[in-house]
C-alpha cells in the first residue's frame, strides 16, 4: 500500500476525495480546516467587576425599595441608613475597636485551628496506625454543634478571651483536617514508592511529594476554615462578650437599631470575601498551572 505524504495542515487527495464522497452522500458541503486562533484570557479587572456585578444590582435594588416605601425601615432599613450608621461608628472610633477585636480573636483562632489541622492530616494520612487511632475521634468530634458546648467552654475557661479562640479554633480544625487528609491520600502511591527508591528521607519525601500533591486540598480546606471562622465567632461572641462586632450587633438589637445589625452582617461578609480573596490570591501564587476562574 502507498502512503502518502503531507505537509502538516494540508489534506492529501485520499483525503480530499473522502471528504467530497461523504459531502455527496450526506447532502452536506465537506469540511474543511480551520484554524482557531486561541482565545485571549479577560483582564483581571474584568472578571473582578463581574463578581460584584450581582452584589452591585441588589444593594441598588434595595435602595430603590427602600425609597418607594415597599420596605419597612424598622424591618430591614436603607443602603443609605446602614452607610449613615458606619459613618457614625468610624467617626467614633468604636466600630474600629470592635472590629479589630473580633479579627484577632478569628485570627488566633484560625492559626490554632488551621495549624492543628494540617499537622494531624498529615500524620493521620501519612501513617495509617495514626489513620486508625484518631480519625473516628475526629469524625465523632466533628458532629458535635458548637452552641452545644458553650455551657463547657465556660466551664471550663470561664467568660474570657480562652473559650472564644477555643470555639474558632475548633470550628476551624476539622476543614483543614478533613481535606489534608484527603490530598495526602490521594497522592499516587508511585510517587512515594520513587522517592523512597531514589533514597530519599522522610523530611524530603514530605517536602518534594507529600506536601505539593495535598496543597491544592489544603488550600481548599484553608478557604473553607476562614468562612466557619466568622460563624464560629458570632457564636462566641453571643455569650459574655464586652466586645467585637457579635457584640456590637447584639447591643444594637437592645436599642432596636436595625441599621448598625445590618451593618454588622455586612461587615461579615465583606471580611468573609476578602479571606476568600487572599486564599485565591495564594492559590495563584503556589499553585500556576491550575486554571484560575
Amino acid at each position: 500500500m502507498t502512503q502518502v505524504q503531507s505537509k502538516p495542515g494540508h489534506k492529501t487527495q485520499v483525503q480530499v476525495t473522502q471528504d467530497a464522497l461523504t459531502g455527496a452522500i450526506t447532502g452536506r458541503p465537506a469540511l474543511t480546516p480551520v484554524q482557531v486562533a486561541p482565545r485571549r484570557p479577560a483582564p483581571q479587572w474584568v472578571l473582578e467587576g463581574v463578581r460584584w456585578l450581582v452584589p452591585v444590582l441588589l444593594v441598588a435594588f434595595w435602595q430603590l425599595a427602600s425609597s418607594v416605601g415597599w420596605l419597612n425601615p424598622r424591618v430591614l432599613p436603607a443602603p443609605s441608613a446602614v452607610a449613615l450608621a458606619f459613618w457614625e461608628l468610624a467617626r467614633s472610633g468604636e466600630l474600629w475597636h470592635h472590629f479589630l477585636v473580633s479579627l484577632q480573636r478569628a485570627g488566633t483562632g484560625v492559626l490554632i485551628g488551621g495549624g492543628l489541622g494540617f499537622a494531624l492530616g498529615i500524620l493521620t494520612g501519612t501513617f495509617r496506625a495514626a489513620h486508625l487511632l484518631l480519625d473516628s475521634s475526629f469524625q465523632m468530634i466533628r458532629t458535635i454543634p458548637n452552641l452545644a458546648l458553650i455551657p463547657l467552654v465556660i466551664l471550663w475557661f470561664g467568660i474570657g478571651e480562652s473559650g472564644k479562640v477555643f470555639l474558632i479554633a475548633l470550628a476551624t480544625f476539622f476543614p483543614v483536617y478533613l481535606n489534608t487528609l484527603h490530598g495526602v491520600r490521594s497522592i499516587d502511591p508511585k510517587l512515594t514508592e520513587m522517592a523512597r527508591v531514589y533514597g530519599l528521607s522522610p523530611l524530603e519525601t514530605f517536602r518534594r511529594v507529600s506536601l505539593p500533591g495535598a496543597l491544592p486540598s489544603v488550600l481548599i480546606g484553608v478557604r473553607y476554615a476562614l468562612g466557619i471562622s466568622w460563624l464560629a465567632l458570632v457564636v462566641s461572641e453571643s455569650f459574655a462578650a464586652s466586645s467585637g462586632i457579635g457584640f456590637l450587633a447584639m447591643d444594637a438589637r437592645e436599642f432596636f437599631r436595625t441599621d448598625v445589625i445590618v451593618l454588622a452582617i455586612l461587615i461579615y461578609a465583606l471580611i468573609g470575601k476578602a479571606a476568600d480573596a487572599l486564599v485565591r490570591g495564594l492559590e495563584r501564587r503556589l499553585l500556576p498551572w491550575q486554571v484560575q476562574a
